[in-house]
């Protein structure tokens, strides 16, 4: 790491293991470089909240990597939203099911399916609807392999989540969804509902007699699935960096989907109702 900051680089773009991110974001925001990073920022609230103030102490750029808010179906979706098309928005699904578990291994490192995984659905939950989580209420089981036990983590997760307006929204996660890659979200109002995530190669298969059939060449994981988006966020990270365009996912909207899930966490280890309000947003002063 000492090498690349001799190199006279222009920016820095961070894809290391998430427990390097602090340190990373700090090295560079003290050496006056923008940064694109890989969420999350860190494990921790302490640990994001102190790369934050490194950010904002230094007034360099961070930008976060949620690839879904450059995904094309999430885009539509907010438009949908954001446009009136469903009129009162009223219930929103959000789901994330990978196909085949990590190595036993990454799963004491990841944070749990919460602060991995579903964060990328409280994100793009907040970025859809242009709302925040009021509270949550969440539950996950460890049944499968015995490897989610040994690290203290569930293999499937789902939470209820009331957001400011009483909006209600699910988020379920799991690990063994053998059918495939599966990442969707339904947002249903009192005018219309619409689906992101729904195509031919979405790995469903229906039941009834005239439905469609299941996908010949269902998604095998997230690098295929969001590949494009993937592209999209940093070609704007090279804009941003230019000054052709604003920030559009700074490290303040990682802390927010970080809380989400740091109160998932509590909720699920709890088993009670967690009110965001409980979950530091701010350095301790």
């Amino acid at each position: 790491m000492d090498e690349i900051f001799r190199w006279g680089v222009d920016a820095v773009v961070i894809t290391t293991a998430t427990a390097a991110h602090a340190e990373y974001i700090g090295r560079a925001a003290r050496s006056g470089l923008p940064v694109f990073c890989e969420k999350p920022i860190a494990l921790d609230l302490p640990g994001t909240l102190h790369a934050l103030a490194e950010v904002e102490t230094a007034g360099t750029v961070l930008q976060m990597g949620f690839q879904r808010r450059f995904d094309a179906g999430y885009a539509g979706a907010r438009e949908a939203v954001r446009g009136g098309r469903l009129g009162r928005l009223h219930t929103v699904r959000a789901m994330t099911c990978d196909q085949s578990p990590p190595p036993a291994e990454w799963l004491s490192l990841s944070g749990g399916l919460f602060r991995d995984t579903l964060i990328h659905d409280f994100d793009v939950l907040r970025w859809v609807t242009g709302r925040e989580v009021a509270d949550v209420y969440a539950t996950g089981s460890d049944r499968g392999p015995a490897m989610f036990r040994q690290a203290g983590d569930v293999g499937t997760g789902a939470a209820l989540l009331t957001l400011d307006d009483g909006t209600l929204a699910t988020a379920t996660a799991t690990r063994l969804n053998g059918a495939g890659y599966d990442v969707r979200m339904e947002l249903a109002g009192e005018r219309d509902t619409v689906v992101v995530g729904l195509d031919d190669r979405t790995p469903l298969a229906s039941t009834e007699p005239s439905g469609p059939p299941p996908a010949d060449k269902p998604w095998t994981g997230f690098a295929e699935r969001f590949g494009p988006a993937y592209e999209a966020e940093l070609n704007a990270f090279v804009e941003v960096v230019r000054g052709e365009r604003a920030n559009p996912c700074d490290g303040r909207e990682a802390l927010q989907a970080l809380r989400i899930a740091e109160a998932c966490e509590r909720s699920r280890r709890e088993r009670r109702p967690v009110p965001l309000a409980e979950i530091p947003g701010a350095a301790e002063t």
